[in-house]
């Protein structure tokens, strides 16, 4: 198994780092690396349902989709990710069990009692601290995972939605836990940089033919690519979630409203505003925009509908 330390705090570089190698290379490989703040969705997942676009607009946190399913989890320099790229027998590839078992091992050795606990969580106490997913390339799986170790709750909790029912979709859904953080457990070390050389140590230690491995020049340029021209796009990001619903009331201007939105591959294609006249025909010109409050508030600015640039949130 190669590993590797993963010295970008890139978001976008690092999730491209698990694809390129995935579908480039032969070899099994670990990845350790610890992203800035971002909320990172499942590839089949509605953005927008999953975050609370108030927060993370407000607050400038990127929301990226990665290649494996599963649900919602939000990163930040607290947080240690972890990708194994294995090759896998066919009928065989998707194996949470498998893929964690090594991890709650590591964590056993420095006196954590992790545990596998519904679907693909590892939890100690009955509280969540590591989320994991899964995606299947011919003969390979890549396992992404996150660790929990000094992530901030405000933070975290902030960035998602708490309530989806105004969405309507056949996405899939994120499953809500209460979540603690490693550190607390873990008296011994001091912050997540330490917190990784162990988990590292420990699998090059007990991995058979485990070693570090570096990129070369040419595959990050080939990562870097692939971040550029997939990750950092709103096509992916936004765009190529599953189509939804949204029905949402709310006042404005002293007066009582109802916007339904139709969105499809990220563009609004029926939006119908019920409340006032305005706010009718502005509903008629929200049809063909992108789901995205940028593009929302400068259609809106322009006919000076909105009083408040908050009054924006109201059509998310």
């Amino acid at each position: 198994m190669l590993c590797i330390n993963l010295e970008s705090h890139d978001p976008c570089f690092n999730l491209a780092t698990g694809e390129y190698l995935l579908k480039n290379r032969d070899e099994d490989f670990l990845i350790l690396g610890i992203n800035e703040k971002s909320v990172i969705i499942g590839k089949h997942q509605a953005a927008h349902r999953e975050t609370n676009t108030r927060f993370i607009t407000e607050n400038n946190i990127p929301v990226l989709r990665r290649i494996s399913g599963g649900g919602t989890v939000f990163h930040d320099r607290g947080n240690l990710n972890f990708t194994f790229i294995r090759q896998s027998e066919p009928g065989k590839q998707v194996d949470f069990r498998k893929n964690t078992a090594p991890v709650i091992d590591f964590l056993f050795s420095l006196g954590v009692n992790a545990r596998f606990e519904g679907k693909n969580d590892l939890k100690i106490n009955g509280l969540k601290i590591s989320g994991n997913a899964e995606h299947v390339h011919r003969t390979r799986v890549l396992h992404h995972g996150t660790l929990l170790f000094d992530s901030s709750p405000d933070d975290l909790r902030n960035s998602l939605r708490k309530n989806t029912s105004d969405y309507t979709t056949r996405a899939v859904e994120s499953n809500p836990s209460s979540v603690t953080n490693l550190k607390e457990s873990l008296k011994n070390i001091s912050d997540i940089l330490e917190f990784r050389v162990e988990m590292m140590n420990y699998f090059l230690a007990t991995s058979p033919g485990a070693e570090l491995f570096r990129l070369t020049p040419e595959e990050s340029d080939g990562i870097k690519f692939l971040a550029e021209t997939k990750y950092r796009t709103w096509e992916w990001n936004y765009a190529y979630g599953p189509d939804y619903h949204l029905t949402k009331r709310f006042e404005l201007n002293n007066r009582s409203h109802t916007c339904r939105l139709f969105v499809k591959d990220g563009i609004i294609q029926e939006c119908e505003i019920e409340g006032s006249q305005k706010m009718g025909v502005a509903g008629k010109e929200l049809v063909g925009c992108r789901h995205m409050v940028a593009d929302i508030l400068k259609i809106l600015n322009e006919r000076g509908i909105l009083a408040q640039r908050e009054d924006v949130y109201n059509f998310f």
